[in-house]
């Protein structure tokens, strides 16, 4: 039998406003409490107005919240970064794990980027999977898998 294939996403926005800890605190109460009953998982990182989030689970509940993210009017210049569908998922334990890039070494960005501040729009989008895979296994990811 061929394993289940399921979309592992990542995607980029920059905030309309200000990002606020109320603003981040936000969007994960609405993850923790819409993500399990879509079946997603993922982690969201943020750095001064840049989001950048991946995303995984069944192809329409992905696609469906990607789309909604893109129209929502707090987020502009919103780019798919990466698209893979993979026999399992990175982000299994988070409803949506948590990163403020604010507070990592900044040698950890600039391992990945030409500065060292997040900029997903100017790094490949394998850049930016391979940050968040660094990410998890340094264990830089807040583990939140509820409210």
């Amino acid at each position: 039998a061929t394993p289940a294939r399921r979309p592992d996403t990542s995607h980029a926005s920059r905030a309309v406003g200000p990002v606020t800890p109320q603003i981040i605190e936000s969007i994960l109460q609405k993850s923790f409490s819409q993500h399990p009953a879509l079946g997603i998982t993922g982690v969201l990182c943020h750095g001064s107005d840049v989001y950048m989030q991946a995303l995984e689970g069944g192809r329409e509940a992905v696609n469906a919240l990607y789309m909604k993210i893109a129209r929502d009017t707090h987020h502009r210049d919103v780019m798919l970064l990466h698209y893979a569908e993979v026999p399992e998922r990175h982000f299994a334990g988070w409803t949506m794990g948590h990163v403020n890039l604010g507070k990592l070494n900044p040698s950890l960005l600039l391992k990945y980027s030409d500065k060292p501040v997040l900029d997903p729009f100017a790094v490949s989008g394998r850049a930016s999977m391979a940050l968040l895979e660094e990410l998890i296994a340094n264990a830089q990811i807040t583990c939140r898998a509820g409210g």
